[in-house]
Protein backbone atom coordinates (compact mmCIF):
# COMPACT_ATOMS: atom_id res chain seq x y z
CA UNK A 1 0.00 0.00 0.00
CA UNK A 2 1.29 3.42 -0.73
CA UNK A 3 2.68 5.71 1.67
CA UNK A 4 0.86 8.75 2.52
CA UNK A 5 3.15 12.26 3.50
CA UNK A 6 1.84 11.94 6.87
CA UNK A 7 3.94 8.57 7.34
CA UNK A 8 6.70 10.02 5.82
CA UNK A 9 6.58 12.85 8.33
CA UNK A 10 7.37 10.69 11.21
CA UNK A 11 10.76 10.38 10.48
CA UNK A 12 11.78 13.55 9.73
CA UNK A 13 13.15 15.94 12.09
CA UNK A 14 10.18 18.04 12.35
CA UNK A 15 12.38 21.14 12.18
CA UNK A 16 11.44 22.93 9.10
CA UNK A 17 15.57 23.01 8.06
CA UNK A 18 14.79 23.81 4.39
CA UNK A 19 18.06 21.72 3.89
CA UNK A 20 15.66 19.49 1.31
CA UNK A 21 14.53 22.39 -0.57
CA UNK A 22 11.09 22.71 0.87
CA UNK A 23 9.88 25.23 3.21
CA UNK A 24 8.76 23.02 5.90
CA UNK A 25 9.16 18.79 6.89
CA UNK A 26 5.42 18.30 5.93
CA UNK A 27 5.22 20.01 2.48
CA UNK A 28 8.72 17.76 1.52
CA UNK A 29 6.70 14.60 2.53
CA UNK A 30 3.79 15.70 0.79
CA UNK A 31 5.43 15.87 -2.16
CA UNK A 32 7.85 12.63 -1.59
CA UNK A 33 4.33 10.51 -1.39
CA UNK A 34 2.97 12.45 -4.39
CA UNK A 35 5.97 11.47 -6.31
CA UNK A 36 7.52 14.29 -6.82
CA UNK A 37 10.83 14.59 -4.59
CA UNK A 38 12.86 11.10 -3.09
CA UNK A 39 12.85 10.56 0.54
CA UNK A 40 16.59 10.29 0.40
CA UNK A 41 16.87 14.21 0.02
CA UNK A 42 16.03 14.97 3.67
CA UNK A 43 19.79 14.13 5.18
CA UNK A 44 18.63 13.99 9.00
CA UNK A 45 16.55 10.68 8.38
CA UNK A 46 18.28 7.42 10.01
CA UNK A 47 20.14 5.49 7.27
CA UNK A 48 18.02 2.68 8.79
CA UNK A 49 14.97 4.62 8.44
CA UNK A 50 15.93 5.24 4.85
CA UNK A 51 16.13 2.07 3.87
CA UNK A 52 12.87 0.96 4.68
CA UNK A 53 11.13 3.99 3.71
CA UNK A 54 13.21 3.58 0.49
CA UNK A 55 11.73 -0.10 -0.34
CA UNK A 56 7.94 0.85 1.56
CA UNK A 57 7.47 3.63 -0.86
CA UNK A 58 8.88 1.58 -4.13
CA UNK A 59 6.77 0.81 -7.00
CA UNK A 60 5.10 -2.43 -6.66
CA UNK A 61 6.71 -3.26 -9.97
CA UNK A 62 10.41 -3.17 -9.95
CA UNK A 63 12.24 -1.12 -12.08
CA UNK A 64 14.60 -3.31 -14.34
CA UNK A 65 17.68 -1.71 -16.48
CA UNK A 66 19.18 -4.26 -19.02
CA UNK A 67 21.49 -3.83 -22.03
CA UNK A 68 24.30 -1.32 -22.02
CA UNK A 69 25.09 2.00 -23.63
CA UNK A 70 22.56 2.68 -27.02
CA UNK A 71 20.93 -0.60 -25.79
CA UNK A 72 20.02 0.12 -22.27
CA UNK A 73 16.41 0.58 -21.88
CA UNK A 74 14.49 0.61 -18.29
CA UNK A 75 11.99 -1.88 -17.71
CA UNK A 76 9.05 -1.98 -15.37
CA UNK A 77 8.76 0.58 -12.28
CA UNK A 78 4.96 0.23 -12.85
CA UNK A 79 2.47 1.96 -10.44
CA UNK A 80 -1.02 1.45 -12.50
CA UNK A 81 -3.10 -1.02 -14.43
CA UNK A 82 -4.68 1.46 -16.12
CA UNK A 83 -3.20 4.10 -18.31
CA UNK A 84 -5.84 6.83 -17.43
CA UNK A 85 -5.30 6.00 -13.27
CA UNK A 86 -2.00 8.01 -13.96
CA UNK A 87 0.01 6.88 -17.04
CA UNK A 88 2.36 4.25 -17.74
CA UNK A 89 6.01 4.79 -16.94
CA UNK A 90 8.34 2.37 -19.30
CA UNK A 91 7.74 1.70 -22.85
CA UNK A 92 7.18 -1.84 -24.05
CA UNK A 93 10.09 -3.04 -26.20
CA UNK A 94 9.94 -4.64 -29.46
CA UNK A 95 11.93 -7.67 -30.62
CA UNK A 96 12.43 -10.33 -33.30
CA UNK A 97 13.71 -13.97 -32.86
CA UNK A 98 16.68 -14.75 -34.56
CA UNK A 99 18.74 -18.18 -34.48
CA UNK A 100 21.98 -19.57 -35.94
CA UNK A 101 20.48 -20.15 -39.18
CA UNK A 102 18.74 -16.91 -39.45
CA UNK A 103 20.84 -14.08 -37.84
CA UNK A 104 22.51 -13.26 -41.53
CA UNK A 105 19.39 -13.17 -42.98
CA UNK A 106 17.33 -11.11 -40.13
CA UNK A 107 19.99 -8.70 -38.98
CA UNK A 108 20.21 -6.59 -42.55
CA UNK A 109 16.26 -7.03 -42.40
CA UNK A 110 15.86 -5.15 -38.41
CA UNK A 111 18.36 -2.62 -39.83
CA UNK A 112 15.64 -1.04 -42.07
CA UNK A 113 13.62 -0.27 -39.67
CA UNK A 114 14.64 2.69 -38.49
CA UNK A 115 12.85 6.50 -38.48
CA UNK A 116 11.53 9.39 -35.99
CA UNK A 117 7.70 9.70 -35.30
CA UNK A 118 7.26 13.11 -33.50
CA UNK A 119 10.50 13.12 -32.32
CA UNK A 120 11.05 9.54 -31.45
CA UNK A 121 13.11 7.07 -32.88
CA UNK A 122 11.50 4.11 -33.42
CA UNK A 123 13.40 1.01 -33.92
CA UNK A 124 13.28 -2.72 -33.35
CA UNK A 125 15.42 -2.36 -29.84
CA UNK A 126 15.15 -6.01 -29.09
CA UNK A 127 17.18 -9.55 -30.22
CA UNK A 128 15.49 -12.77 -29.29
CA UNK A 129 19.04 -15.26 -29.80
CA UNK A 130 17.12 -18.87 -29.57
CA UNK A 131 19.03 -22.01 -28.47
CA UNK A 132 18.12 -24.31 -30.56
CA UNK A 133 20.68 -27.34 -30.02
CA UNK A 134 23.37 -26.97 -32.14
CA UNK A 135 26.20 -24.95 -29.52
CA UNK A 136 27.91 -23.54 -32.80
CA UNK A 137 25.24 -22.01 -34.78
CA UNK A 138 24.41 -20.35 -31.30
CA UNK A 139 27.19 -18.96 -29.97
CA UNK A 140 27.93 -17.32 -33.66
CA UNK A 141 24.48 -15.81 -33.46
CA UNK A 142 25.34 -14.59 -30.48
CA UNK A 143 28.63 -13.24 -31.51
CA UNK A 144 27.24 -11.47 -34.61
CA UNK A 145 24.11 -9.84 -32.72
CA UNK A 146 26.81 -8.32 -30.11
CA UNK A 147 27.62 -5.64 -32.14
CA UNK A 148 24.50 -4.84 -33.20
CA UNK A 149 23.74 -2.26 -30.27
CA UNK A 150 20.34 -3.62 -29.58
CA UNK A 151 19.52 -5.45 -26.45
CA UNK A 152 20.35 -9.15 -26.64
CA UNK A 153 17.83 -11.97 -25.00
CA UNK A 154 19.59 -14.96 -24.91
CA UNK A 155 16.59 -17.67 -24.80
CA UNK A 156 18.60 -20.72 -23.77
CA UNK A 157 17.78 -23.21 -20.57
CA UNK A 158 21.22 -25.27 -21.34
CA UNK A 159 23.62 -23.95 -18.33
CA UNK A 160 27.00 -25.15 -20.25
CA UNK A 161 25.87 -22.89 -23.36
CA UNK A 162 24.31 -20.20 -21.70
CA UNK A 163 27.95 -19.57 -19.53
CA UNK A 164 29.67 -19.69 -23.42
CA UNK A 165 27.05 -17.11 -24.69
CA UNK A 166 27.34 -14.81 -21.71
CA UNK A 167 31.53 -14.73 -22.15
CA UNK A 168 31.05 -13.32 -25.27
CA UNK A 169 28.41 -10.40 -24.53
CA UNK A 170 28.04 -9.80 -20.81
CA UNK A 171 29.44 -6.15 -21.46
CA UNK A 172 26.50 -5.62 -23.21
CA UNK A 173 23.92 -6.59 -20.03
CA UNK A 174 21.97 -9.31 -22.08
CA UNK A 175 18.83 -10.68 -20.83
CA UNK A 176 19.45 -14.02 -19.69
CA UNK A 177 15.82 -16.04 -20.36
CA UNK A 178 16.40 -19.43 -19.15
CA UNK A 179 15.81 -20.28 -15.44
CA UNK A 180 13.25 -22.76 -14.83
CA UNK A 181 12.35 -25.35 -11.56
CA UNK A 182 15.15 -27.86 -12.99
CA UNK A 183 17.87 -25.26 -13.90
CA UNK A 184 17.08 -22.33 -11.75
CA UNK A 185 20.03 -22.55 -9.58
CA UNK A 186 22.78 -22.69 -11.86
CA UNK A 187 21.05 -20.06 -14.14
CA UNK A 188 20.79 -17.97 -11.21
CA UNK A 189 24.45 -18.35 -10.50
CA UNK A 190 25.83 -17.34 -14.35
CA UNK A 191 23.59 -14.48 -14.70
CA UNK A 192 24.54 -13.46 -10.72
CA UNK A 193 28.10 -13.78 -11.38
CA UNK A 194 27.69 -11.81 -15.24
CA UNK A 195 25.54 -9.08 -13.60
CA UNK A 196 22.96 -9.82 -15.85
CA UNK A 197 18.95 -9.64 -15.55
CA UNK A 198 17.60 -13.26 -15.38
CA UNK A 199 14.29 -14.46 -17.24
CA UNK A 200 12.08 -17.22 -14.97
CA UNK A 201 9.92 -19.13 -16.75
CA UNK A 202 7.99 -22.44 -15.83
CA UNK A 203 5.24 -24.54 -16.84
CA UNK A 204 2.38 -22.57 -15.00
CA UNK A 205 2.04 -19.62 -12.88
CA UNK A 206 1.78 -21.51 -9.58
CA UNK A 207 5.21 -23.08 -9.92
CA UNK A 208 6.45 -19.99 -11.57
CA UNK A 209 5.76 -17.93 -8.60
CA UNK A 210 7.56 -20.78 -6.57
CA UNK A 211 10.45 -20.23 -9.11
CA UNK A 212 11.21 -16.33 -8.41
CA UNK A 213 10.95 -16.74 -4.57
CA UNK A 214 13.58 -19.38 -4.74
CA UNK A 215 15.68 -16.87 -6.69
CA UNK A 216 14.71 -13.84 -4.38
CA UNK A 217 15.68 -16.13 -1.30
CA UNK A 218 19.08 -16.40 -2.77
CA UNK A 219 19.61 -12.54 -3.29
CA UNK A 220 18.39 -12.48 -7.19
CA UNK A 221 15.83 -9.37 -7.85
CA UNK A 222 16.73 -8.50 -10.75
CA UNK A 223 14.60 -10.70 -12.99
CA UNK A 224 11.98 -10.89 -15.65
CA UNK A 225 8.92 -12.93 -16.09
CA UNK A 226 8.42 -15.30 -19.36
CA UNK A 227 4.86 -15.35 -19.78
CA UNK A 228 4.98 -18.57 -22.11
CA UNK A 229 3.84 -19.54 -25.60
CA UNK A 230 1.86 -22.74 -24.61
CA UNK A 231 -1.58 -21.05 -25.82
CA UNK A 232 -2.77 -17.74 -26.44
CA UNK A 233 -5.03 -17.71 -23.72
CA UNK A 234 -2.70 -18.72 -21.39
CA UNK A 235 -0.31 -16.51 -22.08
CA UNK A 236 -2.90 -13.76 -21.76
CA UNK A 237 -4.00 -14.77 -18.43
CA UNK A 238 -0.55 -15.10 -16.99
CA UNK A 239 0.46 -11.50 -18.42
CA UNK A 240 -2.87 -10.15 -16.85
CA UNK A 241 -2.43 -11.97 -13.76
CA UNK A 242 1.09 -11.43 -12.73
CA UNK A 243 0.29 -7.46 -13.14
CA UNK A 244 -2.38 -7.64 -11.10
CA UNK A 245 -0.90 -9.51 -8.22
CA UNK A 246 2.31 -7.47 -8.52
CA UNK A 247 -0.03 -3.98 -8.57
CA UNK A 248 -3.11 -4.39 -7.09
CA UNK A 249 -2.79 -7.24 -4.36
CA UNK A 250 0.33 -5.97 -3.56
CA UNK A 251 2.61 -8.89 -4.25
CA UNK A 252 6.65 -8.02 -4.64
CA UNK A 253 7.12 -11.80 -6.08
CA UNK A 254 5.51 -11.20 -9.34
CA UNK A 255 6.88 -7.52 -9.56
CA UNK A 256 8.91 -7.89 -12.56
CA UNK A 257 8.44 -6.82 -16.35
CA UNK A 258 7.04 -9.50 -18.45
CA UNK A 259 8.27 -11.05 -21.62
CA UNK A 260 5.72 -12.06 -24.55
CA UNK A 261 6.81 -14.29 -27.44
CA UNK A 262 3.92 -13.16 -29.81
CA UNK A 263 5.83 -15.21 -32.69
CA UNK A 264 5.49 -17.99 -31.46
CA UNK A 265 1.76 -17.60 -30.35
CA UNK A 266 1.30 -16.84 -33.59
CA UNK A 267 2.78 -19.96 -35.66
CA UNK A 268 3.40 -18.36 -38.64
CA UNK A 269 0.19 -16.20 -38.83
CA UNK A 270 1.75 -12.69 -39.47
CA UNK A 271 -1.77 -11.13 -38.85
CA UNK A 272 -2.31 -12.77 -35.91
CA UNK A 273 1.31 -12.08 -34.80
CA UNK A 274 0.58 -8.13 -35.17
CA UNK A 275 -2.88 -8.18 -33.16
CA UNK A 276 -1.09 -10.26 -30.49
CA UNK A 277 1.51 -7.50 -30.50
CA UNK A 278 -0.87 -4.68 -29.75
CA UNK A 279 -2.84 -6.58 -27.48
CA UNK A 280 0.19 -7.23 -25.52
CA UNK A 281 1.55 -3.84 -25.93
CA UNK A 282 -1.83 -2.53 -24.21
CA UNK A 283 -1.92 -5.38 -21.56
CA UNK A 284 0.92 -6.19 -20.21
CA UNK A 285 3.67 -7.08 -22.51
CA UNK A 286 7.03 -5.08 -21.46
CA UNK A 287 9.54 -7.02 -23.95
CA UNK A 288 7.26 -7.95 -27.07
CA UNK A 289 9.02 -10.46 -29.25
CA UNK A 290 7.96 -10.82 -33.13
CA UNK A 291 9.44 -13.67 -35.50
CA UNK A 292 9.77 -10.61 -38.27
CA UNK A 293 9.49 -6.67 -38.21
CA UNK A 294 8.85 -4.81 -41.31
CA UNK A 295 6.92 -1.66 -42.28
CA UNK A 296 3.51 -3.16 -42.62
CA UNK A 297 4.17 -4.22 -38.96
CA UNK A 298 6.19 -1.59 -37.38
CA UNK A 299 4.29 1.44 -38.62
CA UNK A 300 0.86 0.40 -36.47
CA UNK A 301 2.33 -0.98 -33.48
CA UNK A 302 4.82 1.98 -32.84
CA UNK A 303 2.23 4.33 -33.31
CA UNK A 304 -0.01 2.58 -30.55
CA UNK A 305 3.15 2.17 -28.42
CA UNK A 306 3.91 5.63 -28.58
CA UNK A 307 -0.01 6.69 -27.81
CA UNK A 308 -0.40 4.51 -24.96
CA UNK A 309 2.94 5.71 -23.23
CA UNK A 310 3.14 8.87 -23.88
CA UNK A 311 1.69 10.65 -20.87
CA UNK A 312 -1.45 12.22 -20.91
CA UNK A 313 -0.99 14.86 -18.29
CA UNK A 314 1.60 16.60 -19.98
CA UNK A 315 1.69 17.87 -23.73
CA UNK A 316 4.22 16.53 -25.94
CA UNK A 317 6.28 19.95 -27.28
CA UNK A 318 9.51 20.34 -29.69
CA UNK A 319 11.74 23.41 -28.75
CA UNK A 320 10.80 26.84 -29.42
CA UNK A 321 12.93 28.11 -32.12
CA UNK A 322 13.71 28.96 -35.99
CA UNK A 323 14.11 25.59 -38.30
CA UNK A 324 15.71 26.10 -41.53
CA UNK A 325 13.69 23.44 -43.77
CA UNK A 326 14.33 22.47 -47.40
CA UNK A 327 17.80 24.25 -47.20
CA UNK A 328 16.69 27.61 -45.97
CA UNK A 329 18.40 30.48 -45.17
CA UNK A 330 18.17 33.99 -43.87
CA UNK A 331 16.16 35.02 -46.87
CA UNK A 332 13.46 32.36 -46.95
CA UNK A 333 10.09 32.73 -46.61
CA UNK A 334 9.19 32.45 -42.48
CA UNK A 335 6.03 30.46 -41.57
CA UNK A 336 4.94 30.16 -37.65
CA UNK A 337 2.67 27.62 -35.62
CA UNK A 338 3.03 25.92 -32.59
CA UNK A 339 5.20 23.93 -30.58
CA UNK A 340 2.31 21.04 -30.63
CA UNK A 341 4.67 18.14 -31.06
CA UNK A 342 1.98 16.57 -33.55
CA UNK A 343 1.18 20.23 -35.26
CA UNK A 344 5.22 20.58 -35.54
CA UNK A 345 5.94 17.71 -37.50
CA UNK A 346 2.86 17.15 -39.46
CA UNK A 347 3.00 20.99 -40.50
CA UNK A 348 7.17 20.36 -40.71
CA UNK A 349 6.64 17.62 -43.08
CA UNK A 350 4.36 19.53 -45.57
CA UNK A 351 7.28 21.84 -45.88
CA UNK A 352 9.68 19.13 -46.88
CA UNK A 353 7.45 17.57 -49.23
CA UNK A 354 7.03 20.79 -51.05
CA UNK A 355 10.50 21.47 -51.30
CA UNK A 356 10.18 25.42 -50.59
CA UNK A 357 12.90 26.88 -48.50
CA UNK A 358 10.80 27.99 -45.45
CA UNK A 359 12.36 29.29 -41.96
CA UNK A 360 9.81 27.60 -39.65
CA UNK A 361 9.05 29.73 -36.49
CA UNK A 362 8.20 28.23 -33.15
CA UNK A 363 7.19 30.07 -30.05
CA UNK A 364 6.27 28.55 -26.46
CA UNK A 365 2.50 28.18 -26.90
CA UNK A 366 2.19 25.32 -23.73
CA UNK A 367 2.24 22.26 -26.11
CA UNK A 368 -1.47 23.39 -27.31
CA UNK A 369 -2.87 22.70 -31.25
CA UNK A 370 -3.47 26.03 -32.83
CA UNK A 371 -7.03 26.66 -32.25
CA UNK A 372 -6.68 25.55 -28.33
CA UNK A 373 -3.37 27.93 -27.84
CA UNK A 374 -5.03 30.77 -29.47
CA UNK A 375 -8.13 30.03 -26.94
CA UNK A 376 -6.28 29.79 -24.32
CA UNK A 377 -3.77 32.94 -24.70
CA UNK A 378 -0.77 30.86 -25.36
CA UNK A 379 -0.54 31.76 -29.43
CA UNK A 380 -1.16 35.61 -29.25
CA UNK A 381 0.04 38.70 -31.36
CA UNK A 382 2.06 39.62 -28.38
CA UNK A 383 3.74 35.99 -27.95
CA UNK A 384 4.39 35.49 -31.37
CA UNK A 385 5.65 39.40 -31.92
CA UNK A 386 7.68 39.52 -28.80
CA UNK A 387 9.45 36.29 -29.77
CA UNK A 388 10.30 37.28 -33.19
CA UNK A 389 11.91 40.38 -32.26
CA UNK A 390 13.97 38.81 -29.40
CA UNK A 391 15.13 35.60 -31.96
CA UNK A 392 14.91 35.84 -35.17
CA UNK A 393 16.32 39.25 -36.08
CA UNK A 394 19.43 37.60 -37.80
CA UNK A 395 17.54 34.35 -38.57
CA UNK A 396 14.90 35.97 -40.62
CA UNK A 397 16.01 38.62 -42.95
CA UNK A 398 12.95 37.95 -45.35
CA UNK A 399 10.26 39.86 -42.82
CA UNK A 400 7.11 37.73 -44.79
CA UNK A 401 5.54 35.70 -42.08
CA UNK A 402 2.74 33.16 -42.75
CA UNK A 403 -0.16 32.77 -40.23
CA UNK A 404 -1.73 29.75 -39.61
CA UNK A 405 -5.86 30.47 -41.06
CA UNK A 406 -6.82 29.66 -38.16
CA UNK A 407 -5.98 32.32 -36.05
CA UNK A 408 -6.14 34.81 -39.19
CA UNK A 409 -8.00 37.47 -36.57
CA UNK A 410 -4.34 37.93 -35.19
CA UNK A 411 -3.66 38.95 -38.45
CA UNK A 412 -3.80 43.03 -37.46
CA UNK A 413 -2.38 43.48 -34.19
CA UNK A 414 0.37 41.28 -35.47
CA UNK A 415 1.35 44.02 -38.11
CA UNK A 416 0.82 46.66 -35.59
CA UNK A 417 3.49 44.78 -33.01
CA UNK A 418 5.79 44.05 -35.82
CA UNK A 419 5.99 47.29 -38.06
CA UNK A 420 8.18 46.20 -41.28
CA UNK A 421 7.00 42.70 -41.46
CA UNK A 422 4.25 41.74 -44.07
CA UNK A 423 1.95 39.35 -42.41
CA UNK A 424 0.02 36.48 -44.75
CA UNK A 425 -2.74 34.58 -44.00
CA UNK A 426 -2.14 30.62 -44.82
CA UNK A 427 -3.94 27.48 -44.56
CA UNK A 428 -6.52 26.50 -42.42
CA UNK A 429 -5.31 22.81 -42.78
CA UNK A 430 -1.46 21.51 -43.14
CA UNK A 431 -2.83 19.69 -46.32
CA UNK A 432 -3.14 22.88 -48.35
CA UNK A 433 0.50 23.70 -47.46
CA UNK A 434 2.35 22.44 -50.24
CA UNK A 435 0.08 24.32 -52.86
CA UNK A 436 -0.01 27.36 -51.13
CA UNK A 437 3.94 27.25 -50.71
CA UNK A 438 4.37 26.48 -54.59
CA UNK A 439 1.71 29.06 -55.64
CA UNK A 440 2.94 31.33 -52.68
CA UNK A 441 4.95 34.95 -54.58
CA UNK A 442 6.37 36.67 -52.37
Amino acid sequence: MALKGTDYFKFTPRTNCKACGKPTCLAFCMDVAAGKLEIAKCPHIKPEDLEKLSEASAPPMKTIKAGAGKAEFTLGGETVLFRHEKTFVSKSLYGVNVTGDTIDKMLPEIKKIDYVRIGERMFVEVLNIEFTGDKGKFLDAVKKANGAERLLILSVTDPAAAKEALDICKANKPILNGADESNCEAMNKLATEAGVTLGVRAKNLDALYDTVAKLEAGGNKNLVLDVGCGSVKEAFANAVQIRRAALKDQDRTFGYPSIVNVGKLSKGNHELEVALASIFTVKYGSIIILDSMDYAKALPLYGLRQNIFTDPQKPMKVEPGVYQLNGADTNALCLTTVDFALTYFIVAGEIERSGVPVNLIITDAGGYSVLTAWAAGKMTAGSIAKYVKENCGDKCKNQTLVLPGKVSVLKGELEESLPGWKIIIGTNEAVGIVKFLKDFKN
